[in-house]
Parts: structure tokens; sequence; C-alpha cells
């Protein structure tokens, strides 16, 4: 209306012409759209973030006085090996043990030796031959190597001597003695993360807005993958289920013993956060 009345002031002050029908259809215009314009509130968006954990947050068991491993071997022979004394303890294996020799003229020759580590005192039985010393006596037996493989003296396999994995002694794996694999400490270096992809979140513990860490407890093989994996402190709605892949995933640099990469055991934290 106001327009208008400027329309009509105008055609008594005697203006005319186009400039003056020009400007009444722009204010026109400008009022038509600024009378209909409705600015509309965006709504607020949900965020999710993924938090995988730094380094600084893995939790990883402490071997303060016994350090963990094993070790065994074998020749597949159908006997098994002979109660005896163990070879030469040393940090690094370079010839496996043998009762029964194969190649008796080598081209290099080295002491037979199996890697347990140098602050581990084991009680000497002074017997003239190599063997295992946890077997049952057979006096009568004659010589073998094993009923394992790999190299080695028992029924085990790897080079070592015993039931158990690796160049060690007795069950376990990995080098070393005492069973179960190497633990962070006792001169055993921890494994270092360097690829660690986000877990994903799942849509039903996204609905029931769930939050926290997830507790797995893994084997970090020599070569820095992740095996044996497993939950040891979960939080359900499909989390456990992300984080076991997500960890499968990760890559390490391998724990070290006197210099050489071992298996460790260690626990690590996947955290899942809403924001």
């Amino acid at each position: 209306m106001e327009i208008w009345g400027q329309y009509n002031n105008y055609r008594s002050a005697g203006l005319k012409g186009s400039a003056m029908f020009h400007a009444v259809i722009t204010g026109l215009i400008v009022a038509a759209s600024v009378g209909t314009h409705v600015v509309e509130k965006e709504k607020p968006r949900e965020v999710v973030t993924l938090i995988a954990p730094s380094p600084d947050t893995y939790t990883i068991q402490t071997a303060k006085k016994e350090v963990s491993g094993g070790g065994g071997g074998g020749d597949r022979d159908p006997l098994p090996a002979p109660k005896a004394r163990l070879p030469k303890l040393d940090v690094q294996q370079f010839t496996p043990p043998q009762i029964v020799m194969h190649n008796e003229k080598p081209r290099l020759t080295a002491e037979p030796s199996v890697v347990v580590p140098p602050q581990v005192h084991l009680a000497e039985n002074h017997m003239p031959t190599l063997g295992n010393p946890a077997a049952i006596p057979m006096p009568a037996a004659p010589p073998s190597n094993g009923t394992g493989s790999g190299g080695g003296i028992g029924s085990g396999s790897g080079g070592g001597v015993g039931e158990g994995r690796g160049a060690g002694v007795g069950p376990g794996s990995g080098g070393g003695i005492g069973g179960g694999v190497y633990k962070v400490g006792g001169g055993i270096t921890a494994p270092k993360p360097v690829d660690t992809p986000d877990p994903e979140y799942t849509e039903e513990a996204r609905r029931a807005k769930i939050q926290g860490t997830c507790i797995l407890w893994l084997i970090v093989d020599a070569e820095g993958r992740p095996r044996d994996i497993r939950v040891v402190r979960g939080l359900g709605y499909g989390l456990d289920a992300k984080a076991l892949e997500t960890v499968k995933q990760w890559r390490f640099e391998p724990a070290r013993k006197d210099g050489q990469p071992v298996n460790v055991q260690v626990s690590v934290e996947v955290g899942f956060r809403l924001y």
C-alpha cells in the first residue's frame, strides 16, 4: 500500500515516464520477496567419533622376575627322545641340537644350543649325551631325536628341546623356558604399534549410545603380526567383534630379545566414544 501511495504522489507531482514505472515495479518485487521468505532452521547433526588408542594407552603385561617361553623339536622318529642333558644355553641359536646325526660332515660347524635368556639358571644333570631333561628315563631305548619336527629334540617343533614350539626348552613357544610365550620385561622389549586402523561403530551400539573400552589379549609374533587374539573385557552390541576385526589388521614393530625379534604376549585397548 505504501508503494502505491508513493506512486500516486509521483503522479500528482507530474512525474511520468518509464523511470517512474520501473521504480514502482522494482519496489513491488522487493516487498513481495521480503514478505514471503521463510528461513528454515538447520537440524543439528549427530557426530560419531571413533578413537583408536594411542601407543601410550597400551597396557602391556610385564614379567618382572620370570621370562616365559619354550621350544621343542624332533625328527619324526617313531620313538620319543631319551632323558639326557640340555645343550649349550645361548641367546641365539646357530645349530639345533641332535642326537641322531643325519649329516656327519657339515660344511659349517657350530656348537648346538637352545635359546634361553642368560638370567635363567637351570640345574645341570651332567649326563654325557644330549636329550630332553624332562623325558621319562628309558635306558634300553635306541637313540632318537623324538617324534616332533623341525629339528631339535622332543615332541614339539622348531629346533629346540621339548614339547613346545621354537628354539627354547619345554612347553610354550618362541624361545625361552617356563611355558607360555615371552612377556615384556626381563630383557624383552615391548612391541611398538606402527599401523592401527580405527574400529567401526555398530548401528546397534550407536542407537544404544554405548561407549567404553574393549581389552584384548594377543600375541605379536616375530613378524609384527597379531595372532591368537581374544577379548578379555568387552562391551557387547557388536563392538567386541569390531575390535577383533580391527586388531587383526594392526601391525607392530616386533618385541626384541637381545636384538632379535621374538613372539610376545601383550594386551591392548580399543576405545569407542560417541560425541
